[in-house]
């Protein structure tokens, strides 16, 4: 697909200013798939102050996708316990084991069939860990083009034009996408002054803010972690675990439910709970 006009300038003065701004951060020394995954799969409801020292602790402690494949999901949630969305670690481990066993998938189609691998984080790694001139959409890149056009993009429309203002090489693109969202084409209050593009942009009022997300404190997301972060020390039961939450015997129950129908937790025949293998 050509690069019309003006997205060819836009993307010049984007790189230019990626080259210039960009972050430095640890995922960027290298563009190692494993740790590209890695840190795309940390990142997912996640933001980078957070991930920095979990994806440092981590790797230390796996440092290649064979040590995470072999690595019990007990010793893998101890690592990523605080970081939150626990299920992104035993996806990951899962996704890890096939790639120890088949070799990495170096396409965004065929990257998907990993576990928990979505388009974003398919199309991230394909571009930043093999080169694939592919855009990958989230939330920063729907944002920012959403502005530069001047409509709310979502859906195919989105696709469409994230393809056709696709900048070369493709790592970079998207990466200075989103550092721009990131740090200037903020969701409120963008910094307009200071953007690199503003001159080819249509401005922030297109975009429209998500609603943002409920409490932490009190919710199930809550109690989850708090679950997770106590079997990993060892198997415990309802009674033990509802004293250590705070949370009700009856959510506590449904809690474990949910835990175990998503693979992560074990019930035993003695009625305690431990962390799956």
């Amino acid at each position: 697909m050509t690069v019309a006009p003006v997205d060819h300038e836009r993307n010049g003065a984007l790189l230019a200013w990626y080259a210039e701004r960009r972050r430095s951060l640890p995922w960027r020394a290298d563009n190692d798939p494993y740790r590209v995954l890695v840190s795309e799969v940390m990142l997912q409801q996640t933001q980078v102050d957070r991930v920095v020292p979990y994806y440092l602790r981590f790797l230390e402690r796996f440092p290649s996708v064979e040590a995470l494949a072999a690595a019990p999901l007990r010793d893998v949630l101890d690592a990523w316990s605080g970081l939150g969305y626990n299920a992104r670690a035993q996806r990951l481990r899962d996704a890890a084991r096939i790639v120890a066993a088949e070799g990495w998938p170096t396409t965004a189609a065929d990257l998907q069939n990993l576990p928990g691998i979505g388009p974003y984080t398919a199309a991230a790694v394909a571009s930043i860990a093999f080169g694939a001139e592919i855009a990958a959409v989230d939330t920063n890149l729907q944002r920012v083009l959403s502005r530069w056009h001047g409509a709310p993009l979502r859906g195919a429309p989105l696709q469409v034009l994230a393809a056709a203002s696709l900048g070369e090489p493709a790592a970079d693109w998207n990466q200075a996408m989103m550092d721009l969202g990131s740090t200037v084409c903020t969701p409120r209050n963008p910094s307009c002054p200071d953007c690199p593009v503003r001159d080819w942009c249509s401005g922030p009022e297109s975009y429209a803010p998500p609603t943002p997300q409920g409490r932490f404190e009190g919710s199930a997301r809550q109690l989850r972690g708090a679950i997770i972060r106590s079997l990993v020390r060892g198997p415990s039961t309802v009674r033990r675990l509802t004293q250590q939450t705070g949370f009700p015997a009856a959510e506590v129950r449904e809690a474990l439910d949910d835990l175990s129908d998503e693979g992560l937790v074990d019930a035993q025949g003695d009625g305690s709970y431990r962390i799956a293998e």
